[in-house]
């Protein structure tokens, strides 16, 4: 089986701050990490690989930088890892992100799996995935917390709802998304760290991928970031100090004072 598992660096959650000049992510000085949703794709991969055989190829677009977690995915289990980086990439939506990847994706060549965090930390809108599915062309299901079964023409999956769950069979070639209950991710090995270090990264540009230059980055986005702001406080606002009992005993106060 040969799997392809979209995995985007991101910023730390701890140190996220917002440009007000370019109204995207300040990304200057910000520890980047893996998608924690993605870490979860990358060892259902291995897993899979595992059980069935194959190769898992780690995929990302991002700048030159995001090596890093393509490599720390070949330390986790992954075969190889590609980055597609390009500044004609920059300022892309999900729209142009989605276009890419799978543009990408068909530059690889065949597949059977392709597996991604159910959304990225940085953007929270979970809309990648299924873009880069409809423009393959694939069954895809989303929010999937467990592999029931898994054959080399076809997957039984668990998909998670608010009551519960779903149980979903669907054909190879395929795309999922997957939350965080899906498993455990591994510690790399020492075996694997030691891949790590010796793996080269191929890195693919737009001309690479034969990307339409009107669908890549800014100019492929439809919906671009007007403004960024902090909202203006609004009403009355009073501040309690002192230990939790005491901040409640002042809230009760207040309350009662408006009944």
């Amino acid at each position: 089986m040969k799997i392809i598992v979209c995995i985007k660096q991101v910023p730390d959650a701890k140190d996220v701050r917002l440009d007000p000049k370019t109204n995207t992510l300040a990304r200057e000085g910000v520890a980047a990490i893996m998608n924690p949703f993605d870490r979860h794709a990358l060892e259902e991969a291995v897993r899979l690989k595992e059980q069935l055989g194959g190769t898992v190829t780690a995929l990302s677009m991002g700048p030159p930088q995001a090596k890093e977690v393509l490599l720390e995915a070949i330390a986790c289990g992954a075969d190889e890892g590609v980055l597609v980086s390009d500044r004609a990439f920059a300022g892309a939506d999900t729209w142009a992100t989605s276009y890419t990847l799978a543009k990408a994706v068909q530059c690889l060549g065949t597949f059977d799996l392709i597996l991604c965090g159910k959304q990225a930390i940085d953007g929270d809108t979970a809309q990648v995935g299924p873009g880069m599915a409809a423009r393959l062309k694939l069954p895809y299901v989303t929010c999937v917390q467990k592999t029931r079964e898994a054959t080399p023409t076809f997957l039984q999956v668990e998909r998670m709802m608010d009551d519960g769950y779903d149980v979903v069979q669907l054909p190879l070639p395929a795309l999922l998304t997957v939350v965080k209950d899906i498993n455990e991710p591994r510690v790399p090995s020492l075996k694997g760290k030691m891949k790590a270090k010796k793996a080269e990264i191929k890195v693919l540009s737009a001309a690479d991928i034969q990307a339409e230059p009107q669908c890549i980055g800014l100019a492929g986005s439809p919906t671009k970031v007007a403004r960024v702001f902090s909202p203006e406080p609004r009403g009355n606002r009073r501040m309690f100090s002192g230990t939790a009992a005491e901040q409640v005993a002042q809230l009760v106060a207040e309350i009662r004072g408006y009944l």
